[in-house]
């Protein structure tokens, strides 16, 4: 079983559901994430998104765009990331990490090299968001073989018969994207999502988490209610953002939000 898979299991045992922070690698500085990504497990988090800093990530919105660049400006490349993952394993081997960013880096470094370096850092799972699920048998098998979850990505526009096609290739959890949208969108109906949830369902037992469109504790909890997993990511990046001149302000601001988002999806 997978740390991913290991990880849903044991918090359905124990009645909760997963925080699953996004944040992008080398934001604003590369000094900044590696201290970063332990204080938010200390907040709460249980699975982490990852960002590779890519110059044209086509389904973010202004806020995570602007992330890449400052990421860029400092040139934070995937082996960067994956040097990343592996410094923070030195003190943390529990804690899912999920890769999530876009084809290209991967494919220059080549899906064979790619898949051995990330399973030797401590990467858990691969979220390539401009991959779809019909054009990723080769990439899917190279990534299974290094034990690497391959986690897609299904929209509220997204078809039935696409829906059993996505969960069929996919492994680790499925990302549901609840509204139409770039990244940062802000309108979330609970109730809507729920409908496409339970089609979902209908075709996988994978957990499903929710994504886009979560701002806070109520909208966390909200989520919860309805889904496996809690995934948020513009108002981590932002606050990030807002504190790119003072990195010592940085953890305080994400960790107070990842804090709030936990105890009220407890509650």
């Amino acid at each position: 079983m997978s740390r991913i898979n290991s990880y849903f299991s044991r918090l359905k045992a124990e009645g909760k559901k997963a925080l699953i922070p996004y944040v992008t690698a080398g934001d604003p500085n590369p000094s900044v994430t590696v201290p970063l990504l332990h204080a938010m497990v200390d907040a709460g988090a249980d699975i982490i998104e990852l960002g590779v800093p890519f110059s044209d990530p086509m389904a973010d919105g202004p806020v995570i765009q602007l992330a890449c660049e400052r990421a860029l400006s400092h040139n934070v490349r995937l082996l960067d990331v994956l040097d990343m993952v592996k410094a923070f394993r030195a003190k943390n081997t529990t804690t899912p990490i999920v890769l999530m960013g876009y084809l290209n880096p991967i494919e220059v470094l080549g899906y064979e090299r790619f898949a051995q370096l990330a399973k030797e850092a401590g990467v858990d799972g691969v979220l390539t968001v401009d991959l779809p699920p019909e054009e990723s048998v080769e990439f899917a098998s190279v990534m299974k073989a290094n034990a690497l979850d391959v986690i897609y990505l299904l929209a509220p526009t997204t078809q039935e018969d696409r829906i059993e096609s996505v969960c069929e290739y996919g492994s680790g959890y499925v990302y549901y994207v609840s509204v139409k949208g770039v990244t940062g969108s802000s309108a979330l109906d609970v109730d809507e999502v729920k409908g496409k949830l339970d089609i979902v369902r209908r075709h996988t037992d994978m957990p499903v988490g929710v994504g886009f469109g979560i701002r806070d504790g109520k909208t966390a909890a909200a989520v919860a209610t309805i889904a496996d997993g809690v995934i948020v990511g513009s108002v981590l990046v932002n606050a990030i953002a807002e504190n790119a001149d003072n990195p010592e302000q940085i953890s305080a601001k994400v960790t107070g939000i990842i804090a709030d988002m936990r105890h009220a999806m407890d509650a």
